[in-house]
């Protein structure tokens, strides 16, 4: 089986993580068309490991290296010079199973009305050590769909970048947007009006946890999240009630997610403000963790663990 895929590679400043991620490319069972990676604008010695670790690869590779321009600019340059029938890009970071490019590719090829393929993904920290994975959480926050994904997306659910796979003919015309600073959430809005989200449950990639992921910043991610609604509000065909009955949905459940994280203060904030977008048991539950001291909750996690 042939991939007819092109892959991209966005580099910045991931020199302990970037032979992984393109290693766990190179050793795919099926091969892409081409494998573009874009250095934009590393300080950290990348690009020469970078070029080292190509050398070695078997197939059609180009490496270019440039000054810092930002991930969406960087993706569209990428996607602008990609040719083939499929298009996916890989974080520096992060990386892919063995069989990811075939699995993907055999999915969309029996799945002609999906824009995109995507999965579970393994979550890992810096030191490679797995932690946890999105398969564990389907019924909490990684509640993925397969098929129409307009419920799950206008919850503020989205796939993780690193398990997603392009049909690259949906995606013409159509860029990442520049200014924002959630990448894939606004692309996949637009891209949700085109076609169906192919949901495989396996897990086949792996998205890596540290200090830069903008993940981590759960406020920045709710704004862009809200944000990208409201500019793409049209499309969605949303009036501003329905807007503003799913935007106080997500700003609760972003509430809950502070709260599991022990941050009661930012928890509070968020509930303050979106109280009449919980159900009673909802708000019962999050009265209760308020409640509890943070060590027991903690105490709790650890055992169950165990």
């Amino acid at each position: 089986m042939l991939s007819e895929t092109f892959v991209l590679v966005p580099s910045y400043n991931h020199a302990p993580f970037i032979e992984e991620c393109l290693r766990s490319i190179i050793s795919q069972t099926i091969h892409p068309i081409k494998l573009l990676v874009i250095d934009d604008g590393s300080k950290d010695g990348s690009p020469a490991i970078i070029e080292k670790v190509l050398a070695e690869c078997p197939f059609d590779t180009e490496l270019i290296v440039r000054e810092n321009r930002g991930l969406c600019r960087t993706l569209n340059e990428g996607f602008l010079l990609s040719t083939g029938k499929y298009f996916a890009y890989l974080g520096s970071d992060d990386y892919w199973l063995p069989t990811f490019l075939e699995s993907r590719t055999a999915m969309l090829n029996e799945r002609e009305s999906a824009v995109l393929a995507y999965g579970n993904a393994s979550l890992v920290e810096d030191d490679g050590q797995i932690y946890d994975s999105t398969a564990e959480h389907n019924d909490k926050w990684a509640q993925y769909l397969d098929g129409d994904p307009r419920v799950m997306l206008l919850r503020g659910v989205a796939p993780i970048s690193s398990t997603v796979f392009y049909r690259r003919a949906a995606l013409n015309g159509l860029l990442w947007n520049e200014h924002s600073r959630l990448e894939d959430y606004e692309m996949y809005l637009n891209l949700m009006t085109l076609g169906d989200f192919a949901f495989d449950p396996r897990v086949l990639s792996a998205w890596r946890r540290h200090g830069y992921n903008t993940s981590g910043d759960r406020s920045l991610m709710l704004d862009e999240v809200l944000s990208a609604q409201l500019r793409n509000v049209e499309s969605l065909g949303l009036n501003a009630s329905e807007l503003e009955r799913i935007q106080t949905q997500i700003t609760f459940q972003y509430a809950r997610i502070e709260l599991q994280h022990g941050n009661k203060g930012a928890a509070l904030q968020l509930a303050g403000k979106s109280w009449r977008g919980a159900s009673f048991a909802q708000l019962g539950k999050f009265a209760v963790r308020m409640i509890v001291p943070n060590f027991i909750v903690n105490r709790r996690r650890q055992m169950r663990a165990t």
